[in-house]
C-alpha cells in the first residue's frame, strides 16, 4: 500500500487493481494515493469481504470500480476496459451496496450493532480483529502489529469466545461489517 504512487508513476498505467487490505497502508489510503498524481490512473477495488460500508468507502477514497477478489477473469477485463474508458464498474454486489445507500442506508442497524459487539474487546484484540478480513496467518498478523503468533492466536481466540463466534470466517464478517480496518482500532 505505501508503495503505490511509485509504482504507477513510471509506466502510467490506465487501470490499477488494488486490494483493500494490505499491509502498512489501510487499503482505502492506498486508493486515495495515486488521485494526487497529474494524470492519475482508474482504480479498482478488490476485497474478499465486500459490505455496503467497504463498498462506499472505496468510492469515496476514489475508487471508479469495485469488485470480489474472486471475480470471473471475463468480468474482471471488462471491469478493466470500462474504468480505462472513463466510466465506473461494480459487481452486481457493490452496485446493490450504493443503491442501498442512496436509499436510505437500511444495513446501518447491522453495521451498528456489529459496532457494538466488538465493543466488548480490548484494544489488543481489536487491532488483531482488523486484520482477520484480510485472511492473513497468525504469523503474519503478528509481523504487523509487532506480536508473535502465538500472541495473535490467543487474542484471536479470546475476541471469538466474547462475540460467541466459532470460525475466522464469522469474526472476519463481524469486523468488516463493522467497518473494521487495520490501523483505526486504537
Amino acid at each position: 500500500g505505501d508503495g503505490v504512487v511509485a509504482a504507477v508513476q513510471a509506466p502510467h498505467p490506465d487501470v490499477v487493481l488494488m486490494h483493500l487490505h494490505m499491509p502498512r497502508v489501510p487499503g482505502l489510503d492506498a486508493i486515495a494515493a495515486p488521485g494526487a498524481l497529474p494524470e492519475p490512473p482508474g482504480v479498482i477495488a478488490l476485497t474478499s469481504f465486500g459490505t455496503d460500508d467497504t463498498v462506499l468507502a472505496a468510492v469515496r477514497a476514489g475508487a471508479s470500480g469495485f469488485l470480489a477478489k474472486d471475480a470471473d477473469p471475463g468480468a474482471t477485463a471488462d471491469a478493466v476496459r470500462r474504468v480505462a474508458a472513463g466510466d465506473g464498474a461494480l459487481d452486481h454486489a457493490a452496485a446493490g451496496s450504493l443503491t442501498r445507500h442512496v436509499a436510505g442506508d437500511p444495513d446501518r442497524g447491522r453495521r451498528e450493532e456489529a459496532r457494538r459487539q466488538l465493543a466488548v474487546l480490548t484494544e489488543a484484540e481489536l487491532e488483531v480483529v482488523a486484520y482477520v478480513p484480510a485472511g492473513l496467518s497468525n504469523d503474519a498478523i503478528g509481523e504487523l502489529t509487532y506480536r508473535s503468533g502465538s500472541t495473535v492466536k490467543a487474542h484471536l481466540g479470546r475476541a471469538m469466545a466474547k462475540l460467541g463466534v466459532a470460525t475466522r470466517s464469522q469474526l472476519a464478517v463481524i469486523a468488516d461489517r463493522a467497518g473494521l480496518e487495520p490501523g483505526t482500532a486504537s
